[in-house]
């Protein structure tokens, strides 16, 4: 058989284990943003209720995000000493444990088991945020970022799942308000157990375990730098908004079925543009699809201080969502230029520990802001890091043309990762 004939056959194949891949990462976004949902939406007002001060209503979610920030490299040695798979596998395990142990809390009236169980629930979605990086192992250079946001797309159900298995079943066991939610979101996670145990990847080859280059030299180059910071206030700014908006509606006299019908409209926004986002990257390049998601960030911040109507919240969440999904997938697109195969694990691992980490010191002064200062100023702080990516980012751009033009000029070609 010819050269090309095997090269090609190789090629079709991988393309075929990859697009198999997106299926099961895709059904088990969905499943882990179902759990998610959950935590989001009823995390501060359980909190408001078992907490001995209203002040710390919002700490349940920020030890939520505590945990996505601690699990990110732990994820990544994992997955490069074991194989991706393992380390899914292992997160869905925690995620039955969140449930499990978030119903108990209740059904006790422990704020600290409470806190606990969200823990484990961050340490889980820690493990799910890698999904996305996940689906682009293997695939070519121009499906990487339509795989990215395939799989991301699989949050459009959690937008539906979670937020109506909220309102099924949070008044199931009276008074305890949302223990039975917690019971069934275990179940759900044993679900995804099923589906990422399918998952067609292999371990590492003992050739990628100390290959490539050291992560100081990776991670100081200007397009992480930019990938990184974007990443880093997309995803915290959008998360602090998400965070305090169910208390904030409910300080507000809105009603539960209020704040969980923005919840899963906001969970629809993030998602649901991942049908097209990747082929807007594809066409657009991902800077400006970055910086078009922090400009919505920037606006649903703005239309979150313009009033405080359950349409005003609404709206704030959905603008909110879609500006997130764009910035963010966005800037992990432009993590997967920075770094070769052999490198991805631990450099992928690294861009969400400091994205998480961010999350973490930012999330635990979201209550405290919204209890002393209020609503309005949880929207005023958005903009500050907004300017700040959008600057950064323009500038790296700029350099990166410059150096295209100066190599077109030298008859040299850009540097390959």
């Amino acid at each position: 058989m010819p050269m090309l004939d095997v090269t090609s056959a190789n090629q079709i194949a991988a393309d075929a284990r990859v697009r198999a891949n997106v299926v099961r990462l895709a059904a088990a976004q969905a499943l882990t943003g179902a759990n998610s949902a959950v935590i989001f939406a009823t995390g501060a007002i359980v909190g408001a209720t078992l907490a001995p001060d209203m002040s710390f209503a919002t700490v349940p979610i920020s030890m939520y995000v505590v945990g996505l920030a601690a699990g990110t490299l732990p994820t990544g040695a994992i997955s490069r000493r074991f194989g991706r798979r393992a380390a899914f596998v292992i997160g869905t395990g925690l995620g039955a444990l969140t449930g499990l142990l978030g119903s108990f809390a209740i059904l006790h009236g422990s704020f600290a088991l409470f806190c606990i169980a969200t823990f484990l629930g961050g340490l889980y979605g820690s493990v799910a945020q890698s999904y996305r990086f996940a689906a682009a192992d293997g695939a070519s250079v121009a499906y990487r970022p339509k795989a990215v946001s395939w799989v991301m797309a699989g949050g459009v159900f959690a937008g539906v799942l979670g937020p109506q298995l909220v309102q099924w079943t949070m008044d199931v066991w009276q008074p305890y308000l949302f223990a039975f939610s917690f019971l069934v979101q275990a179940a759900v996670a044993l679900v995804a157990m099923g589906i990422v145990a399918g998952v067609d990847m292999p371990k590492p080859a003992p050739a990628d375990l100390h290959g490539g280059r050291p992560l100081l030299t990776i991670v100081t180059q200007p397009r992480f730098i930019a990938a990184a910071l974007c990443g880093v206030i997309s995803y915290p700014m959008m998360n602090l908004v998400m965070t305090s908006a169910p208390l904030a509606m409910k300080l507000c006299g809105l009603s539960v079925s209020d704040s969980n019908f923005g919840i899963q409209w906001h969970i629809v926004a993030m998602y649901g543009p991942s049908f097209f986002t990747g082929a807007l990257i594809a066409r657009f390049g991902a800077p400006k699809i970055v910086a078009a998601g922090l400009l919505l960030e920037a606006g649903a911040a703005t239309i979150g201080l313009s009033g405080l109507t359950a349409m005003h919240f609404w709206a704030t969440l959905i603008v909110l969502g879609v500006g997130w999904n764009f910035s963010f997938i966005g800037a992990s697109a432009l993590v997967l230029e920075t770094h070769r195969p052999q490198e991805r694990n631990k450099v992928q691992a690294f861009n969400d520990f400091l994205v998480f980490g961010m999350m973490a010191i930012g999330s635990f002064s979201s209550g405290q802001l919204l209890a002393n200062y209020g609503w309005s100023a949880v929207n005023m702080v958005v903009f500050p890091p907004v300017v700040l990516g959008l600057a950064v980012l323009s500038l790296v751009s700029w350099a990166r043309r410059r150096k295209a033009r100066l190599d077109a000029a030298m008859g040299e070609f850009p540097d390959a990762v």
